[in-house]
């Protein structure tokens, strides 16, 4: 196999309880959308649940569906928007779907959405409720960057919600509940810290939470490139020296992507830099001796938070979780429990 994609639920567990320790009573709602961000949607929102979280948030109705028919007890939220098809099946699945619009379905339950200055989804004010409606939320922009503006955005949306503040009202997201408590109302939707994750890109062990991702692979070859040779399209690494270098078989179709040449991974416990072009299935490592094929290489885990590669890429741990291909073609998924 290319490659191990370990998933660690008690980690997610752990970080569930975290979270919940942080919220200080808060109800905790589990965000599993695109695929529980890599990580596995229906093992997570298992772990999730298990660990004190109390609803289950996605993007798209699809992916509510596969959640109802593998959790069929659990509660579910729908956070974009639905076709007419599917609030048909909403309806018939008990899902729970947000509304932006003034168009309140019936039949279904709705939590309305306010702009408070996200400007994405959302109404710029709150629609008549009718009995459908059940809660009412917003999204921060910057809660994991600007507070000052967070705080204004939670303060509109304590305004604007005050007429339905008998409904589950909600606001946080990861970022808020870590370092937002006026941000928490009734549930904060926590996504990114679950999966042990930092909504700030920095050390997530500093909020006491544990990568439930790890990546694995391999050295499939060792090879000695002599002064002036190079690897990898386009030469844009000559070696300066003789150099050995390890080719890992894992690359952008993998999910480990171009812009991270230059990060570093760990072979043999050593952490050792990528070099040269990542290409479609192989990556190249910079090795201070041969070593045999079969050495044990690892890309995101111990000693590799993935926020390290973010930080390489000029991006956030969001994407690169997301963008990992957990198909077993490229792929050997194990799920733990430690």
């Amino acid at each position: 196999m290319r490659s191990e994609i370990t998933i660690d639920l008690g980690a997610l567990r752990r970080n569930v309880r975290t979270l919940l320790r942080a919220l200080e009573g808060t109800e905790l709602w589990a965000v599993v959308k695109a695929n529980g961000y890599g990580h596995g949607a229906v093992d997570c929102a298992d772990a999730a649940l298990a660990a004190g979280a109390t609803t289950l948030c996605v993007a798209t109705v699809p992916e509510a569906l596969d959640l109802r028919a593998a959790i069929p007890a659990a509660r579910i939220l729908v956070m974009g928007p639905a076709s007419n098809r599917e609030v048909a099946q909403a309806r018939d699945a008990d899902l729970a779907l947000v509304v932006p619009a003034n168009e309140i379905p019936e039949g279904v339950a709705v939590h309305l959405k306010i702009d408070t200055g996200m400007g994405r989804w959302g109404a710029s004010e709150l629609p008549s409720p009718t009995r459908e409606v059940v809660g009412v939320m917003t999204h921060l922009a910057t809660a994991d960057t600007d507070l000052e503006f967070a705080r204004a955005q939670v303060e509109r949306f304590r305004e604007a919600s005050a007429p339905l503040a008998h409904l589950t009202r909600h606001a946080a997201n990861s970022a808020a509940a870590l370092r937002l408590p006026e941000a928490r109302f009734d549930a904060a939707r926590c996504g990114i810290a679950l999966y042990g994750l930092s909504p700030f890109g920095t050390d997530a062990a500093e909020d006491g939470l544990e990568p439930v991702l790890s990546w694995t692979s391999e050295i499939a070859q060792s090879k000695l490139l002599r002064t002036g040779e190079s690897t990898g399209y386009g030469r844009r690494f000559v070696a300066e020296r003789d150099t050995w270098i390890g080719i890992v078989p894992v690359g952008y179709a993998d999910g480990f992507r171009r812009d991270l040449t230059g990060t570093e991974v760990r072979v043999a416990g050593e952490r050792r830099h990528v070099v040269g072009t990542i290409s479609m299935d192989a990556t190249a490592v910079e090795l201070d001796r041969e070593l045999p094929s079969g050495t044990p290489v690892t890309i995101v885990g111990r000693g590799v938070p993935l926020e390290e590669h973010a930080a390489v890429a000029g991006t956030i741990t969001y994407e690169l979780a997301c963008g990992i291909n957990t198909s077993p073609e490229r792929a050997r998924r194990v799920v733990v429990d430690s």
